[in-house]
């Protein structure tokens, strides 16, 4: 199927196609990789002592299991409007303005990045203030992305080839100093609930590929390369985190790395040059690639949004050159700097709205089935074409896998944050029905055959 043809700036048909496989895999892996896992891994050392690389494994098969829909979707359109073309070609109208919104104010988590990246940053220049550096990072990535997606993503493939050296360093060092006793000493002491649980947590730590779907429309060829992309980034994450776990809780003793972040590991077991290169490549540069690749897949949705009509359609304006939404880019830009400059805890910025993303997921999941029917021509063609029981069965086990994430997050949020969660969804619903009766509101074929 074909996208209709536009002449106004600002539609996404206007991106430049230009991000190859590299591109699309650095990308992914960017945004898998964030300083999380540098405290992550100690809490679920905490849950499952040395089985954490177990752990790991089941991990990475829930977040194939989640992230399926988007796979299948993304390799059989391109989805110029990243998930929310999904969401609007699958589930119609009024779901597509709930998407948007919610998708919205889930980017405030660009906050969270540069204000992590600060903490760190101040461990070697403590007399900086904490909020100009987090300002001067979101700054400097905004500018980047507004000269185009080819530079984003040059200074992407830089900075992931620095955080896995780092993290491939730590394990290389680290390997030759792991117990002996390994396999029998603090192995599962909470049993196969323990390793579960562990795993529920690193889900967390391992579900940033599916980012890279908001590139579709950038992509040379989308419907090979993004899945693909997804799918070996995630593995080859998830591999090097299981070594990376083996290290970690099993060169010290369990009780003394347990709820612990990395880096005290990284420190007994790296020479003093290459843990600062540790600190820097990996911890940091994590936390940057993670910004990077949001900064550059968040204003996709938001484009083919107001193209649609959702929002005033001036917004999607593209720079004649570059080709970059600069107005919603650097609207994305104040979404992650107004909570630095008013001071929010990074704690409230992670749990802001965290329960609302995995509701856009399980709309997703839930309604990939329609697939085959919305395109058959294109379906008939895909790589992903199965019976429809076989995808409805990949369906179901996404929903489930998305309501289980959804409880455990919620189970961790105060009554004030469940509040908020519960009060800015209804808001979305009431915007998406209001706004959906608009004669302004016309989506858009945002979808096409490769």
């Amino acid at each position: 199927m074909a996208a209709e043809k536009h002449t106004g700036s600002g539609m996404t048909a206007e991106l430049k196609r230009v991000l190859t496989f590299k591109d699309l895999l650095f990308t992914s892996i960017g945004g898998i990789i964030g300083a999380g896992i540098m405290s992550i891994m100690g809490i679920t050392i905490g849950m499952t002592g040395r089985s954490v690389p177990v752990s790991m494994v089941f991990a990475a098969v829930f977040v194939l299991l989640g992230i399926a829909p988007i796979i299948i979707i993304s390799g059989t359109v391109r989805i110029r409007g990243g998930q929310y073309t999904i969401v609007g070609m699958l589930a119609g109208k009024r779901l597509a303005g709930l998407f948007i919104i919610i998708d919205v104010a889930t980017n405030i988590s660009l906050s969270m990045y540069a204000l992590s990246f600060a903490d760190y940053f101040l461990a070697f220049v403590p007399d900086v203030p904490r909020k100009l550096v987090a300002i001067l990072l979101l700054t400097f990535f905004w500018m980047l992305n507004m000269f185009g997606i080819d530079k984003m993503a040059k200074l992407q493939n830089i900075i992931v080839v620095a955080l896995m050296t780092a993290l491939i360093l730590f394990a290389a060092y680290g390997l030759p100093n792991v117990t002996p006793d390994y396999l029998t000493q603090d192995f599962a002491p909470n049993g196969f609930m323990g390793i579960i649980t562990a795993a529920a947590l690193l889900y967390f730590a391992t579900a940033g590929g599916q980012l890279i779907a908001g590139l579709s429309g950038e992509a040379k060829n989308p419907t090979k390369d993004i899945p693909r992309a997804i799918i070996i980034s995630t593995l080859l994450v998830a591999a090097l985190y299981s070594i990376v776990a083996v290290v970690a809780s099993g060169v010290l003793p369990v009780a003394q790395v347990a709820n612990k972040p990395l880096t005290d590991v990284a420190n007994a077991v790296l020479p003093t040059p290459l843990y600062v290169f540790f600190m820097v490549g990996g911890a940091m540069f994590a936390l940057i690639s993670t910004l990077n690749a949001q900064l550059a897949c968040a204003p996709k949705a938001l484009l083919q949004a107001c193209a649609d009509g959702w929002f005033s359609r001036k917004l999607a304006y593209l720079h004649p050159k570059h080709k970059t939404p600069m107005i919603l880019l650097t609207f994305y830009y104040l979404v992650g700097l107004l909570p630095i400059i008013a001071g929010f805890d990074i704690g409230l910025v992670a749990n802001l709205t965290v329960c609302l993303s995995q509701i856009n997921f399980m709309i997703i999941s839930w309604n990939v089935v329609k697939l085959p029917e919305l395109v058959p021509e294109v379906w008939e063609k895909s790589s992903f074409k199965m019976p429809i029981g076989v995808l409805k069965v990949w369906s179901r086990l996404a929903v489930c896998v998305g309501i289980i994430q959804l409880w455990l997050l919620a189970r961790d949020l105060s009554i004030p944050m469940l509040i908020g969660n519960g009060c800015y969804f209804i808001f979305a619903l009431i915007f998406s029905n209001i706004r959906s009766k608009s004669p302004e509101v016309n989506m858009e074929i945002s979808y096409e055959a490769n």
